[in-house]
């Protein structure tokens, strides 16, 4: 884009419709089989990398996960996870934590690793010597672009996190210097709400927004 080209009007009803992207962003957990064009994830994973960077280090690694073998050793690694933190309740919560879909990883035509890359030299360091994690927050940045612009295709994300992320690196081949930051399975849904899953079931609400601001 030339320095001197004049940025886009971005209007009432535009940002109407991106609020309205917001609201029906949603943690996918049943996906439909449809397999999901290449081109169009090619696309995706384009505009994931438009994300802010520190120091414009673009640390973020995208694997698509694509041997059967190597997705069958991400979900008995998710498996023996999830059943570690059934653990972690009791009583009534530990029902209803056994009863939750809480990975699409058999029925997601995609699977996505999102890695940060923590030992780059892109960006010279500059950004990193006092907040050295943000390396991983410019890799979350990444991880958000590419969900909300997958929404806008139709095309639901679930980000799973109840894996042993050193366990990952390993069994994906990838370099020890590598930080999972998010393991995602991407399709289309199988089933669509406003309202998050987990809200729905019972496990917790969402807080209004005023309930997080705080000044001083």
């Amino acid at each position: 884009m030339s320095q001197d080209a004049l940025p886009p009007d971005f209007d009432a009803a535009f940002r109407e419709k991106l609020k309205e992207l917001f609201l029906w962003r949603r943690d996918v957990r049943h996906f439909r089989p449809d397999p999901v064009d290449p081109a169009l994830l090619q696309h995706l994973l384009e505009v994931a990398a438009l994300a802010p960077s520190v120091g414009n280090s673009q640390p973020w690694r995208f694997v698509l996960v694509e041997d059967a073998a190597r997705r069958a050793k991400v979900l008995a690694n998710f498996e023996q996870e999830n059943a570690a933190a059934l653990g972690d309740y009791s009583g009534d919560k530990a029902k209803l934590y056994a009863s939750l879909k809480l990975a699409g990883l058999k029925e997601a035509p995609v699977h996505l690793a999102v890695f940060c890359d923590e030992a780059t030299g892109q960006g010279h360091g500059l950004g990193r010597r006092t907040m050295p994690e943000m390396l991983d927050y410019s890799a979350v940045m990444a991880v958000y672009g590419f969900w909300l612009t997958a929404r806008s295709f139709g095309i639901g994300a679930g980000w799973v996190s109840i894996l042993d992320p050193v366990a990952v690196n390993r069994d994906l081949d990838l370099p020890a210097e590598w930080r999972l930051i998010a393991y995602l399975c991407v399709g289309y849904p199988a089933e669509e709400s406003i309202d998050p899953e987990l809200e729905r079931r019972g496990w917790e609400h969402r807080r209004p927004a005023t309930s997080f601001i705080i000044r001083r």
